[in-house]
């Protein structure tokens, strides 16, 4: 069982193998090309910068090596199951089998020269090894990259059939077509009986094939090749392995979204206790050495930047001082970890007496739930529009996470007015510290509504790791260069 990326999907394979798609068996295609020049150029590059004559007798081993390291390399990436379309597009799974197939085949290099006693030209291997490595992540991460225009414009997508309840099935058709670097793409949806007859031909623009009886003749007339179980009581284990069942005969993928998944996805794991596969949840780490590895990176990283990025800062100061009436810097009070106030710095993006100005403006209110959000909104210098579009109003914050206020990465940090608003569950957004950024930057910023960008950081919380802070800081700079969803 694996999760597909955030969106906390479980994928359960068929014992019938599903075949590749065309697009499936293309991408295949290409990793290999690019695998196999990836290796090649490593190398040639080791063999040149090793040896000053590589046509000499002594490096002549070596150019054989060389010739076959692309097929050495090749091999073991195929032992990885890195080439599985599973992993294609999605995750992080691609770059770590990769990464595993480098370290793996270095070790088996090296214990195998010990154990002959072969003596090897260390420099050619330390230069070979770790840049077919380096330039294999590199291809893949650019085949991604490919993949994800290809899936905005529509193609290479998965046609998934949504079974579960109208409201669920209507969140994951707006999530796959949020995101649609997942390549799924709902073509069908079966519902309960309940809601399978009457009035309910479609789904936003999806149509309604049936109940969960008919779901295989969903799956045929949609031509799908993939179903998505949501959260359902109708849908039990007995009814789920009976799909299962169904579904295993013309190699269908089944998908499984558990409710539970949504938050704790990461943190859960299927033990098997007396005989039934338990789902077992660990509790969220939220503090300990973990956290003070988190603030440590944080405050490094907030300083090495505020140290290179200090001229920006003055130039940025300049500018919005002789554009506009009123002090560079903004200050504001919001509230931090464990309901803390504390004076957040900004960039000035508005007209100095922006707040006295925002009460004519609450009628043209563009966003939902306790947000103020307008696109256009009045009160925004023509610098400000810019600074705002790239986010650099909020390089100041390096300041607040140097002090030790904020986090690198972490929810949004919301003003005291918000967070007398929110109900129990969402103040769960507090037992961290907020962050410069965070999933709902990544994820489409202002665009996002209020009860997504809860569900985000909620996520965050509960499943942050360090590991997920510097994916998370990677994608930013990707969502700022877009400036979509910013104003």
């Amino acid at each position: 069982m694996a999760v597909v990326d955030d969106l906390h999907i479980s994928v359960v394979q068929t014992p019938v193998a599903r075949q590749a798609t065309r697009w499936e068996a293309h991408y295949i295609r290409w990793a290999l090309l690019v695998d196999f020049c990836c290796a090649l150029a490593a190398g040639v590059l080791a063999l040149l910068w090793r040896f000053d004559n590589p046509t000499g007798g002594f490096a002549l081993p070596y150019a054989i090596i060389t010739a076959a390291l692309p097929f050495i390399w090749l091999g073991t990436v195929a032992l990885v199951r890195a080439y599985e379309p599973r992993f294609f597009g999605i995750g992080s799974d691609e770059f770590r089998r990769v990464l595993q197939a480098g370290v793996s085949l270095t070790a088996t290099v090296a214990i195998v020269a010990y154990a002959t006693k072969t003596d090897l030209a260390r420099g050619y291997v330390v230069i070979a090894l770790p840049t077919v490595t380096l330039l294999g992540l590199l291809g893949r991460y650019a085949l991604r990259k490919r993949l994800h225009r290809m899936r905005a414009q529509g193609r290479c997508m998965r046609r998934v059939v949504a079974v579960g309840h109208r409201a669920a099935v209507k969140d994951l058709i707006s999530q796959f077509r949020r995101e649609t670097h997942h390549g799924m793409q709902v073509a069908a949806v079966c519902l309960p009986v309940s809601w399978s007859f009457g009035p309910v031909s479609d789904i936003d623009g999806v149509p309604v094939l049936g109940d969960f009886s008919e779901v295989v003749d969903a799956v045929d007339r949609s031509a799908a090749d993939t179903v998505a179980v949501l959260a359902c009581p109708e849908m039990d284990g007995l009814a789920l392995r009976r799909l299962a069942w169904r579904l295993e005969k013309t190699g269908t993928d089944l998908c499984v979204a558990p409710a539970l998944m949504d938050v704790a996805g990461p943190r859960t794991t299927i033990r098997p206790v007396a005989g039934l596969p338990l789902l077992h949840v660990e509790h969220p780490e939220l503090v300990g050495g973990r956290q003070l590895v988190k603030s440590l990176f944080d405050r490094v990283a907030a300083a090495l930047a505020l140290l290179v990025l200090s001229p920006v800062f003055l130039v940025l100061t300049v500018i919005i001082r002789a554009t506009s009436h009123g002090p560079a810097l903004f200050r504001q009070t919001r509230v931090g970890k464990a309901g803390e106030e504390f004076t957040v710095f900004k960039f000035r993006t508005m007209v100095a007496d922006a707040e006295r100005l925002r009460a004519d403006l609450e009628l043209n209110n563009e966003h939902d739930g306790v947000l103020f959000k307008i696109k256009k909104d009045p009160r925004v210098t023509r610098v400000g529009a810019f600074l705002r579009r790239y986010s650099m109003d909020e390089l100041p914050q390096l300041f607040n996470v140097l002090f030790g206020d904020m986090s690198l990465v972490g929810p949004r940090p919301p003003l005291a007015a918000e967070v007398a608003s929110y109900g129990d569950d969402v103040r769960r957004r507090l037992v961290v510290k907020p962050g410069m950024t965070g999933l709902w930057q990544v994820s489409g910023r202002a665009d996002l509504s209020w009860e997504e960008s809860v569900r985000l950081d909620l996520r965050y919380v509960e499943n942050w790791s360090l590991a997920l802070d510097l994916q998370i800081l990677w994608k930013t700079w990707s969502a700022v260069v877009r400036g979509s969803g910013a104003y």
